[in-house]
């Protein structure tokens, strides 16, 4: 009888066992069915192809553990298929890294570009030095958008040029760096903490292209280390608070940015580099680091009337902007952001040359389409800008060729923007058309 009851127990235990992996292996492939579904709909929205940074996992050394998909602050970007991480919505990502650092066996690298869709950026070494010797690159110019990258970038390309720097050829200046967002700015704090003598050089205003956010656009997803300041802890915050920390650091360890200073040539002499800018001013220094945007040469439409003052490339002061009939250009987030941050005290018509917007990030998708739902914003998709008037604004249907005209008071173009290829080439920087490559591998 004890045998019995002993044989039973077992059995007991085993039919338990095989309960909990049939409900595991149920669920494993439901999810796995709904992963294969949202990477349906990625490929027909247009998300599921990368467009710049983006995760590239290797299968081979997956072990499903989740912790990448966990530790990503979007949302599906990676999932599981199949019991291996797979990519959802490449083009969303902001390549911030969380999944890079939280994959427990480093099966996750970040690449740049695919095979057929190549990115050009400067050619850089590990030390973030170009062809170059002597001229280092960071932040969203050499691929590295997101804030705290961009941040991290700025620092150890720093901490490289203390390593390498000749104090034996006479310069005014250590090192001078050209650009004053993110990347720059912790670029110069952290030349003030080794004691360089540094200069910075802004070509419009302080923060670079977060200045030209919106003003209440939430603008970063992960805490970050500032040099001289020590760990910021934003899970998220808007482009003032950011900008506000920015100058309480500078200010407080005397560091004064140079604004509306832009370089126009750089040239090599004798080991050092001589900088000419925009206002006349002739800099000499032993370094250089370009820490200027992709976008700092906006993308141009090319009608007749885009040269008025009715057209802007930026939104900075959203909210000074009050009962006016405004016509926005593009389709991409910064477009969306600024037309749902412009339609509470105004009209706004979005003009987008394709069947529908892609690409864009959740909450801006969620946000936009809610807003035309409501009825608070007109879109125009498949349309072209013809000519911009003083009152008005005059666009074509690419499908049915029509052309028509609406009462107009501000136009906002966001195209995007042009690298600075030629004031790059000029310099003797080579560029790379990147096709996959990987920019942040583990060591």
């Amino acid at each position: 009888m004890d045998k019995f009851i002993e044989i039973a127990s077992y059995g007991l235990i085993v039919l338990m066992i095989l309960i909990i992996l049939y409900i595991y292996v149920r669920k494993q492939r439901r999810e796995s069915k709904q992963v294969v579904r949202k990477i349906a709909l990625a490929k027909v929205d247009g998300s599921y192809e990368p467009v710049a940074i983006h995760p590239v996992i290797d299968p081979d050394r997956c072990i499903k553990s989740g912790a990448c998909i966990t530790a990503c602050p979007e949302k599906d970007i990676i999932g599981i298929r199949n019991g291996k991480a797979t990519v959802i919505n490449a083009s969303m990502c902001i390549g911030h890294g969380a999944c890079f650092r939280a994959c427990p066996v480093e099966a996750i690298n970040l690449c740049i570009g695919t095979k057929k869709r190549g990115v050009d950026i400067p050619e850089l070494n590990d030390t973030f030095e170009t062809n170059v010797p002597g001229i280092y690159v960071a932040g969203e110019l050499g691929g590295m958008g997101l804030i705290k990258n961009a941040v991290t970038q700025g620092r150890e390309a720093v901490e490289n040029i203390v390593k390498s720097l000749n104090k034996e050829v006479e310069a005014d200046y250590d090192l001078i760096v050209v650009g004053a967002g993110p990347a720059g700015i912790s670029a110069t704090l952290a030349a003030k903490k080794f004691n360089l003598k540094v200069l910075t050089l802004e070509q419009n205003t302080l923060g670079g292209t977060v200045y030209t956010f919106p003003r209440n656009k939430i603008v970063m997803t992960s805490p970050m280390t500032l040099p001289l300041y020590g760990k910021v802890k934003f899970i998220e915050t808007t482009k003032t608070e950011l900008l506000n920390l920015w100058k309480t650091v500078l200010t407080k360890n005397k560091i004064t940015i140079l604004e509306n200073t832009k370089v126009e040539g750089i040239v090599s002499e004798h080991g050092v580099f001589r900088l000419e800018t925009s206002n006349g001013g002739r800099y000499c220094t032993r370094t250089i680091l370009l820490a200027i945007g992709r976008r700092g040469t906006p993308r141009r439409l090319n009608v007749p009337g885009e040269d008025t003052e009715k057209v802007s490339y930026q939104l900075t002061d959203d909210h000074e902007i009050k009962g006016k009939d405004i016509f926005i250009v593009g389709g991409g987030d910064s477009a969306i952001e600024a037309a749902l941050s412009l339609v509470r005290l105004n009209k706004v018509t979005i003009s987008y040359r394709g069947e529908k917007f892609s690409r864009l990030k959740v909450k801006n998708n969620e946000s936009i389409n809610t807003a035309i739902q409501n009825g608070q914003i007109d879109v125009l998709f498949n349309t072209n800008v013809v000519s911009i008037e003083k009152e008005s604004i005059q666009y074509k249907n690419s499908k049915t060729a029509e052309t028509k005209k609406t009462g107009n008071d501000l136009v906002f173009v966001f195209a995007g923007g042009e690298l600075p290829t030629k004031f790059l080439q000029r310099t003797g920087i080579n560029i790379r058309t990147m096709h996959g490559e990987i920019v942040l591998k583990h060591k």
